[in-house]
């Protein structure tokens, strides 16, 4: 398989669903979150449609909202506890297929400007969410403080997402058929936030 099958199987996300269902959807929540190689996971997307195929009754509603966050909560804590241990070891690592030190970088200063909130708001955030409990573990982040922000943030990323798809596919009769452009959509928003962080960099390093 070349690389370009590979990404294109990866961002199937309808075919990963009916492949693999809710434990595959779990795996790649956790990975996503918790591991530095899920940066180039498709998690809104798949969440959203996730959802979708709740409301055709192809999964479970209960189990997504129950099972779903905790695998991403427990991401970000094997996340923070990497970076609490490595420290700025991995600011040191070298790039790599499955690693990008930029990416790392720009998660802290997201971290620096946000403090504490990036735990949550990270979540709706692609590649920053990979990223930033590693480095409030690198910040030495007060843990008990992470676990209240972490959990809080991971409950609300999943269940936004998952019950977006839901009423959506609850309103719209036969979305499956559209779910390309459904996926389209919420890879544009998911995008929009670092897009607005880019610009305002630019302008602000032009003033």
């Amino acid at each position: 398989m070349g690389i370009s099958e590979f990404f294109h199987n990866l961002y199937d996300v309808r075919g990963i669903i009916e492949w693999g269902g809710l434990v595959t959807i779990c795996l790649i929540v956790f990975v996503e979150t918790g591991l530095f190689v899920g940066f180039f996971l498709p998690g809104d997307s798949l969440l959203v449609t996730a959802g979708i195929f709740a409301a055709a009754k192809y999964l479970s509603l209960t189990q997504l909202l129950t099972l779903v966050p905790l695998c991403a909560v427990i991401g970000d804590q094997v996340g923070y506890l990497i970076g609490r241990k490595m420290g700025q070891l991995l600011f040191a690592k070298k790039d790599s297929f499955f690693f990008k030190r930029k990416h790392l970088e720009k998660t802290q200063a997201f971290y620096n400007k946000y403090g504490p909130k990036t735990i949550v708001l990270a979540r709706f955030v692609p590649l920053v969410r990979t990223f930033a409990p590693a480095v409030a573990g690198v910040a030495a982040m007060e843990y008990r403080k992470f676990v209240f922000y972490n959990i809080f943030g991971g409950v609300l990323w999943v269940v936004l997402t998952v019950l977006a798809g839901y009423f959506v596919g609850s309103l719209i009769p036969d979305i499956e058929k559209y779910l390309h452009w459904v996926i389209l959509i919420v890879v544009f928003l998911s995008f929009l936030p670092i897009v607005f962080e880019m610009m305002k960099s630019k302008i602000a390093s032009k003033a």
